[in-house]
């Protein structure tokens, strides 16, 4: 039972930076203030010259269980994600089978119960056929229905406009979509097929998934939700087109219509395949280099909400192939805060916003009950940065089971010393894990 007080610590939360202690009890944070002293047994950590963070909710991963744990479990990807600082995590339904029925979806979560060092939710899939599992979906347990209104790893393409129309009519909870133009796809590979042959590269990915494939798709889910007053998740944006398509006239606890943005398209551009090639093949594309700082500004703007990852390893094996045969993903889910320290550094986002984007808005969006920021009676889901330490990415410290990452070699400024989850130490920087901290989410709907 955890008894805790972390004592002189900038405390990062609700958009101020204020120095101070934080008693956690039990699994909640019990207090926060400018000195707290106790008299009963506790642990003291001292907390100067380092931020106390909420912990990070990655709205966005792939961690490949069932079916495909050559690549991937919850047990290895949850542990690298609190490596990460990452406490909660949301993970898709494209896995081997897919969670495309309630007894699927729920396989998953005993999964998770047992073997997860993170809190977890599972999205509800959605095929042309699945309608009436979809509607049994219970929005106080689930964090939402994913559509794949493009292609991609595991083929669950939705493509029936009937079924789409029906499923915005009704949806009980919130609707997450990948969007990219099949048509629009299928037509620019035929293309470059035809053109390049044996020939044909990654360079020609964002070309192949192009920019206007992602506008069309993203401006039709829009139009659906627009026209049933669905409540809409818009995954993975990555052009400077698509911001257009949000709005920041309405705090977010108001809009029906979000979006995210992932860590690799603030962070790679197109130009980075000619070294990096099959590592930093995703959907969508990885765009050329002047959507960065589009995507960029429409976060700082309240255009895009959320900051996630959209983690989605595969083996060095399967990524060493010819890039037709090469599966789209890549692993960031231990890297995505390391990715935007970074960032604070630059003068780029203030470690206030990066809080916001990471923590307070997924948490918000999503309305996930009691997480997402260090408040009293709070669950006490916290990491400890030291804002000055630099890591170097390697293969000794990297906890992807894939064992690889297209950030090897990169060297961050500012580090995780600790992860905190429901109360519980879970990593610190030692090297030390602990399983089984984390539980599964509930929302307030």
């Amino acid at each position: 039972m955890s008894n805790i007080v972390i004592k002189n610590v900038c405390i990062v939360n609700r958009g101020q930076s204020t120095y101070g202690d934080v008693h956690i009890k039990k699994d909640r944070i019990h207090r926060v203030d400018d000195s707290i002293s106790i008299k009963e047994r506790h642990e003291e950590i001292n907390g100067e010259h380092l931020w106390l963070l909420p912990g990070i909710i990655d709205d966005q991963v792939h961690f490949r269980e069932p079916g495909l744990t050559q690549k991937a479990d919850i047990a290895t990807e949850s542990k690298a994600a609190v490596a990460g600082g990452v406490t909660t995590f949301m993970e898709m339904p494209n896995t081997s089978p897919p969670a495309l029925t309630q007894p699927l979806l729920q396989e998953k979560y005993d999964i998770a119960r047992r073997t997860s060092f993170a809190n977890y939710s599972f999205y509800m899939g959605v095929s042309n056929d699945n309608y009436d599992e979809v509607m049994k979906t219970d929005r106080k347990n689930v964090c939402g229905i994913k559509i794949f209104m493009g292609s991609s790893t595991g083929n669950m393409l939705v493509d029936n406009h009937q079924v789409l129309d029906r499923l915005f009519a009704h949806a009980p909870m919130l609707i997450a979509t990948h969007c990219e133009d099949e048509k629009t796809i299928q037509h620019n590979l035929e293309l470059y097929k035809s053109k390049y042959g044996d020939h044909i590269t990654a360079e020609m990915h964002p070309l192949i998934r192009s920019a206007h494939g992602c506008y069309l798709s993203s401006s039709f889910a829009v139009e659906l939700a627009q026209k049933y007053h669905t409540r809409l998740h818009i995954l993975h944006i990555s052009t400077a087109e698509e911001t257009a398509l949000f709005s920041n006239a309405l705090p977010l606890s108001e809009k029906q219509i979000t979006s995210e943005v992932c860590v690799h398209h603030l962070y790679f551009d197109a130009d980075d395949y000619a070294t990096l090639g099959n590592q930093i093949k995703c959907n969508p594309a990885i765009k050329a280099a002047e959507n960065k700082a589009v995507l960029l500004q429409a976060l700082l703007d309240d255009k895009l909400d959320v900051i996630a990852t959209d983690h989605a390893p595969h083996t060095w094996q399967e990524k060493s192939q010819h890039y037709l045969k090469a599966p789209s993903g890549l692993p960031l889910v231990q890297h995505s805060l390391n990715i935007m320290l970074d960032f604070v550094r630059q003068n780029k986002i203030s470690i206030e916003r990066l809080v916001e984007k990471m923590a307070h808005a997924p948490a918000q969006c999503f309305q996930i009950a009691d997480r997402g920021y260090i408040d009293e009676g709070k669950y006490a889901d916290l990491v400890l940065v030291d804002p000055q330490a630099t890591f170097t990415i390697a293969k000794d410290n990297i906890y992807y089971k894939c064992g690889w990452s297209p950030l090897e070699g990169k060297t961050f400024t500012g580090s995780v010393k600790a992860t905190f989850i429901n109360g519980i130490k879970a990593y610190d920087n030692s090297g030390v894990f602990r399983q089984g901290a984390g539980q599964r989410l509930t929302f307030d709907r």
